[in-house]
Parts: C-alpha cells; structure tokens; sequence
C-alpha cells in the first residue's frame, strides 16, 4: 500500500515539475534566474526517476541519469542564491561543478573501490551547498525588501534542508549500518516532501507579480540622488517618511556600521513595514543593503578620485563607510562600477589621452 502511495505522489509531483518547467521555458523570467530554474526541475524529475526506479536507465544511459540527478542540489542552490539577489562568484560556481564532476567521475567510471569517495565527496558537497542556501535565505532575510521574496526566503530553504538532510544522513548511514534509503516509508516521505517543495515553488513563483522574478532587462533605478521623480504619486504619510529617510540620508546615517532597516526605522521612528514598501516600491530598492550601498559608493567614488585622500587607505575608506570589512566593500564597489576601488582610483590620477589630430578629410 506503502509502495503504490510512493508511486502515485511520485508522478504528481513529476507532472507538477514538468508543467512549472513549460511555464518556466515560455517565461520572460531573466535568464540568470531562468537557467538554474530549469536545471533543478529537470534535476529533481531526474532524481525522483533515478531513487527508486519507475523506469531504470541501463548501459550508456545510467551514468548520465545519475549526473542529472546529482545535480539537483547545485541547481537548487544557484536558483536560491540568484533568486534571493546573492550572486556567488564564479570562481565558487566553477570550484562547485569541478569537485561534483570529480564525484561523479569516480563514483560511476573509476574502479569499485573509489565509488565510496566519490559518493562522500558529492553529498559534502551537497550538504555545503544546502547549508550555505539556508543561510542566505533564512538569516540574510532582514536585509530583502521584497515582501513576497521574504515569504519564499523562510520556506523555501526549510523545505529544501529538509528534503536534501534526510536523502544526505540517510545515504551516508547506508555506508556504516543496514539502513535502507529505498525502505517504502522512507521512500514516501521523500517523496512527499519534494511534491511539497513542487506545489510550494508553483504557487510561489506563479501566483504573485513581477517583484518577485523579474522579467529579463528590468533594471532598479541607478541614482540615489534622483529618489523622488517627479511623477511619483507619493501619499502624504509617504510624503513624510520620504523627507525622514532623505534626511537621514543627507545627514549620513548610511555611513553607521551594522546599521540595518529595523535600525533605520527605529532612528527615524516610523513602522518598519512602512519603510520597507517606501525603500522597495516607491524607490525601487530590493535588497536594503544595495540602498545603502548607492550612498556609501557614491561617497567611495569621491573619496578615491580626490587629491586630499589620495593617501588613504582603502580600508579606512571602506571603514569609514560602515563597511566591517575590505571584502564587502570590494565586491559592492565592483558590482556597482564594473572596477575595484584601487582600479577606481589609479584610473583617476591617470591624464586623459590627447585627442588625435583631425583628418584631412575631417578637416575639409
């Protein structure tokens, strides 16, 4: 009976993933978000075909069943992380696929021996991956200011640390004692909980508007200074606040270390749900720390090309910003110029190149 419930909520939730994946294909979803999107619904069907066979790929094609699934973890995490507006480096995203390609590498073509190495290797991997998703989504979740983001920050990992710890301790016991992944009961918990993650992902990424997947070439506004347009029809309350927080602003506020958006509306005494839609929906700011970050790289950027700071150091900069450290400033300070702070500077003590001389044809 066990078996049969297995087997039934095993083809929902297939149905559910190729269905989200059509909708995800026809989608004007930005790519970034897009492609990892797609890898882990393709990822978890391959996953749910390949634990507990409804169709057992033999030969040339088992191997390459066996990479589809793996990866679910990695495309899971990707999704999170560029769904949650938290790009990993490259060099991390490249380290990733390596170490898995290894796993995989010597757990399905290398002798019998090394098949238990890669298997750890790619369940570590998993297990970092997993870890590192439930941090950003959970305990960065303050600093979103996307009200329907924020709901998909605190399920979503829960529901994926869940699904991905149990598969993790329950394989990895497989190597020490006589527990059985494939036991019915366990089967079907698995199971349901990925069926759950599926009509989770659905009605969180289908049912509420574009805040939360932005269409391909949407862009937040670029200037900190230009936050009141001139055709915004803000409400008086609005109004008020916005003169706070501009205020705030003006004074430097910005520049307080650790300073957060419950710190924020406290110092300006205002509700912080009001702040928060004012910041995301009225300034369109996602992430409360990119608010700041307008602020605090629009001041970096004077104080690297001014003579009177020439001597100072970067990390005294970054320091005096409210930055805790070198490494956010250098990745804020890329991410919003395309240059690191010493580039930034050295770039503007350099004389402009003189024009070249006009061509006799320019000249006629």
């Amino acid at each position: 009976m066990i078996e049969q419930w297995d087997y039934l909520i095993r083809l929902i939730s297939m149905g559910s993933g190729l269905t989200l994946l059509a909708m995800v294909v026809a989608s004007e979803v930005r790519l970034s978000v897009r492609v990892p999107l797609i890898g882990m619904l393709v990822g978890v069907t391959g996953y749910m075909l390949n634990s507990k066979p409804l169709w057992s790929p033999t030969g040339f094609l088992e191997p390459w069943v066996h990479l589809v699934a793996l990866s679910t973890p990695f495309w899971i995490w990707l999704f999170g992380r560029r769904l949650f507006e938290r790009e990993p480096d490259r060099r991390i995203i490249l380290a990733v696929v390596a170490v898995m390609m290894v796993g995989w590498f010597l757990r399905s073509f290398v002798a019998e021996y090394t098949e238990h190495v890669g298997f750890v290797l790619l369940h570590t991997v998993a297990f970092v991956l997993v870890a590192d998703l439930v941090r950003v989504g959970i305990f960065e979740r303050d600093d979103d200011l996307v009200e329907e983001r924020r709901i998909v920050r605190l399920w979503l990992p829960l529901l994926v640390a869940i699904q991905a710890g149990q598969i993790i301790l329950v394989e990895m016991l497989e190597l020490v004692s006589a527990i059985d992944s494939r036991n019915p009961l366990m089967s079907m918990l698995n199971s349901l909980i990925i069926l759950l993650i599926m009509l989770f992902a659905g009605l969180a990424l289908f049912r509420t508007n574009r805040d939360l997947l932005p269409k391909q070439g949407e862009e937040t506004r670029a200037n900190p200074q230009d936050e009141l347009i001139p055709d915004l029809d803000l409400s008086p309350q609005e109004k008020v606040l916005h003169d706070k927080l501009m205020g705030a602003m003006e004074d430097g506020t910005y520049k307080s270390p650790g300073l957060t958006i419950a710190k924020l509306s406290e110092e300006l005494d205002v509700p912080e749900h009001r702040l928060r839609a004012l910041i995301n929906r009225r300034l369109g700011h996602r992430n409360f720390s990119a608010f700041l970050n307008r602020y605090r790289i629009a001041e970096a950027k004077g104080m690297l090309a001014s003579s009177d700071h020439v001597d100072l150091p970067i990390l005294t900069i970054a320091m005096d910003l409210g930055y805790n450290s070198l490494p956010p400033f250098n990745r804020a300070f890329r991410q919003e110029t395309g240059k690191s702070p010493s580039e930034y500077r050295k770039l503007a003590f350099v004389d402009e190149p003189p024009e070249p001389p006009a061509s006799a044809a320019d000249q006629n």
